[in-house]
């Protein structure tokens, strides 16, 4: 409304007044900034700020994008379930496996050869894990407060400790071969250096 109202003014202006020294010009514009001022103090506009959701990563490669796609429904499976257990302590360690598992994944853009490893790791440790945090949940909703369920409970607490330190140890072993490599080429760059110098 506010650069309406400018041109509106201007038009106004140009049809019942001279326009043809610099004075007139200068009126003209000063009513316009007038106008644009007036009506933006009626008129206040709103701004909606909207989020747009990222672009998942992709490699290229289908059957590495299909475990990349995999991960991150599991990493999202998991951290839906953090958002339903009420215990705060439980929760952290619920969000550092799901921020784990979700390095795990994530390196296979930098180092598909891991390949292997990964989809393992997505076919026989991750759906464990996350049947075990829906049976911790589903016997926190349940409300019974029996030896079984508490013991049971107790248990998979535990049992996401070893988890986690698993799971990161898993995490830094995929990082191996690009150590080996990284140290095989010091190892030639200190030769040579040596040869040459």
């Amino acid at each position: 409304m506010p650069v309406y109202g400018v041109a509106a003014a201007w038009i106004l202006y140009a049809i019942f007044f001279p326009l043809y020294k610099t004075h007139h010009f200068i009126i003209l514009i000063c009513l316009g900034v007038l106008a644009y001022v007036a009506l933006s103090a009626v008129f206040r506009g709103t701004t909606e700020h909207v989020e747009i959701p990222e672009e998942p990563e992709r490699s290229g490669d289908e059957k590495i994008d299909a475990l990349l796609a995999e991960g991150e429904q599991a990493v999202k499976e998991i951290r839906q379930i953090r958002d339903m257990i009420p215990d705060e302590a439980l929760r952290v360690k619920i969000d550092e496996i799901a921020s784990v598992t979700d390095s795990i994944f994530k390196d296979l853009l930098t180092d598909p050869d891991d390949y292997p490893q990964v989809k393992r790791f997505a076919t026989f440790y991750l759906p464990t894990t996350i049947k075990l945090l829906h049976t911790y949940d589903r016997f926190g909703k349940s409300g019974a407060e029996g030896e079984h369920t508490t013991g049971t409970m107790d248990r998979i607490d535990a049992a996401l400790d070893t988890i986690l330190v698993s799971y990161k140890r898993f995490f830094d072993s995929l990082f191996l071969n690009q150590a080996l490599d990284i140290e095989t080429d010091i190892r030639v760059l200190e030769s040579m250096l040596k040869n040459d110098f």
